[in-house]
């Protein structure tokens, strides 16, 4: 990592990280420092007495000093709203892809 000058940057910048974080895998990565999250959900179903899966896409900031490509997974965590549809912001890269 280093050092960025992007003020939405939760570790050099003045966004506060507050409420949920998680893990996903970044499937998308084209456009600029936003990448898009895709987390699976295990729901249980009490009426089958069952589990299901379900998905839950999120768009995030990726700042460049952490510049996350698609297929690393990633922890990804809350901020205030970054635009209209970022409300999340990438904190670090698990793993990249192979």
């Amino acid at each position: 990592m280093s050092e960025c000058q992007d003020e939405k940057c939760p570790v050099h910048g003045s966004t506060s990280v507050r409420g949920q974080s998680f893990k996903g895998k970044v499937i998308s990565a084209k456009p600029t420092r936003t990448v898009t999250v895709e987390r699976i959900i295990t729901m249980f179903v009490p009426k089958f007495e069952r589990y299901k899966k379900a998905r839950s896409r999120v768009h995030a900031h990726n700042p460049p000093c952490i510049n996350a490509k698609e297929g690393d997974i990633v922890i990804i965590g809350e901020t205030r709203r970054l635009s209209k549809t970022k409300n999340f912001a990438v904190l670090k890269i698990v793993s990249e892809e192979k």
